[in-house]
């Protein structure tokens, strides 16, 4: 999980970095659109390696290096593990408490608009839905509602321009983008690029639902000036799609930048190519790394280096082999009177059919060691085996396996 999490947000600061340089002052703000929601579904989903490239590469049989299983039995070690372990709990706790806390505030917010549409006048104004409040607010949109304050639309003081302004936000469904980033916010709380990409995608949709203004009435000036006159609003709400969000130099200079045709291919391209190349190198079969711990049935410590193989699989993970490896490793006697240690070296084949064969002993300590090591391989049930382009092939893992005997 956290070497997901890692892989995730090292693509969302990729993404973020090239949007930045490259897009962020185009005046594109369809594709800068889809470029910032796709980055986000990418960063979640590349890590996940749901087909690999790497197989493209392969030629017939294909070799996995574990990471060491170590037999030892310190007592530090099992103190590390329960601090560990108790660590882990303690932050499960505290992003459960968070998650809770954002999920109940979440909720809040969408009910808030169901509150105020309840208790509040509805009209239909050209088409629209519109909700009158009471409530000193600029008109702002949610789903397919515009809230304007009553006393305010009653004295025709809304200009015509707002009312599009929001309802190019309703027709583009901006709030969907806006759902879609707090529901990630809840569960990767911890992340703050998700902030960034929130504020960004809220920019550009500004500048999407001013280009429909512009488009059609024409007047950049009085537009630009009509919104300076509502710079001093602050009353929003973070759901909302909100006329004064970021009313700043670059939103105005945004409205009456040309474009560049030849400049904004040149830039589609480079960001295509961008994302070819992380598809490529996040998406080749890599190795993660993690930690686990167990004991055997002799109550020997084992600490495990695990590696995460996607092809071909234990029953139940990698992880559980180890623990079936340490479970059934018994030390041999001669070994342990001599109170030794060291490392061996196996190999073995993860055939078609799920079953292990070839086992062999690349380097060995005596005393029985590299023996017991193949006894213990021998009695492992089937594998899930690998697969290429539908077909099983066969593969072959290395695994070094470091052992204490007790001092």
């Amino acid at each position: 999980m956290i070497t997901y999490l890692l892989k995730s947000g090292l693509l969302l600061a990729v993404f973020y970095i090239v949007y930045k340089i490259l897009l962020e002052n185009e005046k594109m703000f369809h594709f800068n659109r889809i470029y910032l929601l796709a980055s986000i579904v990418f960063s979640l989903t590349i890590p996940l390696q749901l087909f690999s490239l790497g197989s493209v590469f392969s030629n017939g049989n294909q070799k996995i290096q574990l990471n060491q299983i170590m037999i030892v039995t310190s007592k530090a070690v099992l103190d590390k593990i329960n601090y560990s372990q108790i660590l882990i709990y303690f932050l499960a706790v505290v992003y459960g408490v968070v998650t809770t806390i954002l999920v109940v505030r979440f909720i809040r917010n969408l009910f808030s608009f169901y509150f105020r549409m309840k208790k509040s006048k509805v009209e239909i104004v050209k088409g629209g839905k519109v909700v009158l409040t009471k409530e000193k607010v600029l008109p702002h949109s949610f789903w397919n509602i515009i809230f304007i304050n009553q006393e305010d639309f009653e004295n025709d003081m809304i200009p015509e321009e707002l009312i599009v302004h929001e309802k190019a936000h309703l027709k583009q469904k901006h709030t969907v983008d806006i759902l879609f980033v707090e529901v990630l916010k809840i569960v990767f709380w911890f992340n703050p690029l998700y902030l960034l990409y929130e504020k960004a995608i809220k920019l550009n949709h500004e500048f999407l639902a001013d280009e429909a203004v512009n488009k059609k009435f024409g007047e950049v000036r009085n537009y630009q000036n009509l919104l300076l006159d509502f710079v001093s609003h602050k009353n929003t709400l973070p759901l909302a799609s909100n006329l004064n969000y970021l009313i700043t130099k670059k939103r105005l200079l945004m409205m009456a930048k040309e474009k560049s045709p030849i400049r904004m291919i040149l830039k589609v391209g480079s960001v295509t190519t961008v994302y070819v190349l992380l598809l490529f190198v996040f998406n080749t079969e890599v190795i993660a790394q993690s930690s686990i711990n167990a004991k055997n049935q002799n109550d020997y410590k084992i600490s495990y280096d695990t590696t995460s193989v996607k092809e071909p699989q234990f029953p139940g993970g990698i992880e559980k082999f180890y623990m079936f490896v340490g479970q059934n490793f018994k030390m041999p006697t001669e070994f342990a009177k001599q109170k030794m240690e060291g490392k061996i070296f196996m190999e073995f084949m993860v055939e078609k059919d799920g079953s292990l064969s070839e086992f062999k002993i690349v380097k060995d300590l005596g005393y029985g060691v590299g023996d017991e090591a193949v006894r213990v391989l021998k009695l492992s049930p089937k594998w899930i085996p690998a697969t290429e382009n539908g077909k099983p092939v066969r593969v072959t893992y290395n695994l070094p396996i470091t052992i204490q005997a007790p001092k």
